[in-house]
């Protein structure tokens, strides 16, 4: 295996390992007595959103990465487009009980613009990737589920921004309005440029190819 080949495996078995530490982490919330809570407003405000949020986005957030996998396309994929459907519906319940949470984001008006912002994102993103599918433009349906599960993964960077502003000492009160715009839109612009490398680099082989011109 090629350093070409082993870095995306590579990244893609660290962005599972995360989803699926963050993902199960986050479902604590629907057991019983809730362990460990976090003393959140939009917790306070909305529990049972928040409940209903944790859970959906967090079966959005596991089921992504296989979806992601080329050879699991191909082989199965019957089984990838029941997952593909209940990512789809994870997403659309998620985002609706996220709005209420939104709402009530701490910091206030900049972190509430931040996570509205995101969900629409979100919805539409997934919602594009869906309609490409049902119209069978399976390259495009790739792409907008690559931007969708980008926006997804913002579960994931939100909690290591959190970390990382608490591990330097900064203020939340400071840190928070830009986390709520940094969890997402950095991943939104590493998609982009994952996608135009992407499509860089099989026009290349296109163009070695002697059938290419053909």
């Amino acid at each position: 295996m090629t350093v070409r080949t082993l870095a995306p495996a590579l990244a893609w078995g660290l962005l599972t390992l995360l989803a699926l530490a963050v993902g199960i982490v986050s479902l604590r919330y629907a057991l019983p007595g809730m362990p460990f809570p976090m003393d959140l407003p939009s917790l306070q405000s909305a529990p049972r959103a928040f409940v209903v949020h944790a859970v959906s986005a967090s079966l959005a957030l596991m089921l992504g990465p296989v979806q992601l996998v080329a050879a699991w396309r191909t082989r199965f994929p019957a089984l990838h487009r029941w997952v593909g459907r209940a990512y789809v519906v994870a997403i659309a319940v998620g985002w609706l009980s996220s709005l209420p949470l939104a709402l009530h984001a701490m910091t206030g008006p900049v972190a509430v613009a931040g996570f509205l912002a995101l969900g629409v994102a979100w919805v539409v993103a997934t919602g594009m990737g869906l309609t490409r599918a049902l119209q069978r433009r399976f390259a495009d349906h790739r792409r907008w589920m690559v931007r969708s599960y980008a926006l997804t993964a913002a579960a994931i960077t939100l909690r290591i921004y959190l970390g990382g502003s608490m591990a330097l000492g900064i203020d939340e009160q400071v840190s928070y309005p830009f986390i709520a715009w940094l969890c997402w839109v950095p991943n939104l612009l590493g998609a982009e440029w994952y996608l135009r490398r992407q499509g860089v680099t099989q026009s290349r082989r296109q163009r070695r190819s002697p059938l290419a011109s053909l």
